[in-house]
């Protein structure tokens, strides 16, 4: 069976669509996946073994000049690649518009979340069958459900698994070594950056927790991806010996610099969700969005929700609080730098005793 999955963006949407394929991977041996997706992101799919094939859009880019896109070239090669062959599916996993017009392009039964549960009404239009799925759920859980309900399997009731142990083999870390220089001593990762400003921690807190991790013996390391976010993490490394800014780097490289870490501190963004399924001893900051729907999903990830905010989750991109009106969501500021740092320990120290409890029973 082959299937094509049209999932653009965003990083983290990516990652919560692996479960649903080795749900199917596990139901129908030999099904085949190639995955339609922005070439920003299109390292991710190639971590699931069951993914033979990317076909990358570029639709951030080709908005900027539409009629390089048009006359270029490009497009007609997109196309002409996604149309190559005929598949027995055709999955929209994203149910906006753009995504749903990559599918409508595409050759095979075209399928997708129903009018009720698509993320843009329209969307549903390009479908030949269409699912109902439930949104108040997790999102790795709509797409298990989607994906069960669309290749006839029962959806399995165990818990979700992202199949990157296909870089794990007999249990020996496989991913590709990182480029640079790791520090000495035992390390975190501080994911300080997100799409929208009100997601995002304060500065402040940010080097106050800088200052908490190295009295406890760690070096921080602070990867970006735009240059504004490099500019920040400046701003946050500024005066610290034992924090550097990372250069900028592909996913698969950050992601391997996670497996060789202590764990992370993320807010809510894309490498959160990377950091969680390769099963990183974390937490992730939530204040305008709702962990219940979107939380990055791990074995050691821990979710800190604000509270005593009614507007909390809000969904919007600039914060509207009492008097103040601003990028800053003043939930997120709400938490002190100390209070997440007590957090983490204790996530580190779960760990710690499962990892102990192992030994005893191995010996």
């Amino acid at each position: 069976m082959q299937v094509l999955i049209v999932k653009l963006s965003s990083m983290g949407d990516l990652v919560q669509a692996l479960p649903a394929l080795t749900d199917a991977q596990n139901a129908i041996p030999g099904i085949q996946f190639d995955w339609a997706v922005d070439e920003a992101f299109a390292e991710i799919p190639t971590w699931h073994p069951a993914v033979r094939n990317t076909i990358k859009t570029a639709h951030r880019r080709w908005r900027k000049n539409l009629f390089k896109v048009f006359f270029g070239g490009e497009l007609s090669h997109f196309k002409k690649e996604l149309r190559a062959i005929e598949y027995d599916f055709v999955i929209d996993a994203q149910s906006n518009i753009k995504s749903s017009i990559v599918t409508w392009l595409a050759r095979g039964l075209k399928c997708g979340p129903d009018k009720a549960s698509v993320r843009e009404v329209g969307a549903q239009l390009a479908y030949k069958q269409t699912y109902s799925i439930a949104k108040d759920q997790l999102a790795i859980d709509r797409w298990r459900d989607l994906f069960s309900q669309v290749l006839g399997y029962e959806r399995p009731t165990t818990d979700p698994y992202f199949s990157l142990s296909s870089y794990l083999p007999q249990g020996k870390q496989a991913w590709p070594e990182p480029s640079i220089a790791l520090p000495r001593r035992p390390y975190l990762v501080f994911v300080h950056n997100a799409s929208w400003d009100n997601k995002c921690w304060v500065n402040d807190h940010w080097r106050q927790l800088i200052q908490i991790a190295d009295d406890n013996g760690f070096d921080v390391l602070l990867p970006w991806g735009a240059e504004w976010e490099r500019e920040q993490a400046e701003v946050l490394a500024k005066g610290f010996d034992h924090a550097r800014v990372l250069p900028r780097l592909p996913l698969t490289e950050i992601a391997s610099i996670l497996t060789h870490s202590s764990g992370a501190v993320c807010v809510d963004t894309g490498l959160a969700h990377i950091a969680a399924a390769l099963d990183v001893p974390m937490v992730t900051l939530y204040g305008p969005t709702d962990a219940k729907l979107i939380g990055a999903y791990g074995k050691n990830s821990v979710h800190l929700s604000a509270q005593g905010f009614e507007c909390t989750p809000c969904y919007k991109r600039s914060c509207a609080y009492q008097e103040y009106k601003g990028p800053e969501a003043q939930c997120l500021k709400s938490f002190a730098a100390q209070q997440v740092w007590s957090d983490f320990m204790k996530v580190q120290d779960k760990l710690k005793t499962a990892q102990e409890v192992i030994v005893e029973q191995d010996g």
